[in-house]
């Protein structure tokens, strides 16, 4: 795999992770693609290279369908109740 389709791999992770409605979830997988690519930036034996690739395309498939359900099933409501304005 070229360096081109890893930074491919690494950028469609992030495009999907920033998909999630739920501020959290966002955070979360954004911060844990970035902070896994980070750790593993100047891996040099080949196998455990594809083991990394390999197990970053399923997490890329999670995360692509996770996104598309916390689309479906956002939340409309707001998340802080406002207070009403009738305090005596």
């Amino acid at each position: 795999m070229s360096k081109s389709d890893v930074l491919n791999l690494y950028r469609n992770l992030l495009r999907n992770s920033k998909k999630f409605c739920n501020y959290n979830f966002r955070e979360y997988f954004l911060r844990r693609t970035k902070e896994d690519f980070k750790l593993h930036k100047n891996e040099s034996d080949p196998s455990k290279i594809q083991q990394l690739l390999e197990r970053a395309r399923k997490e890329l498939v999670v995360i692509s369908r996770q996104a598309t359900l916390s689309q479906m099933y956002s939340a409309d409501r707001p998340f802080i109740l406002e207070q009403s304005h009738s305090v005596k």
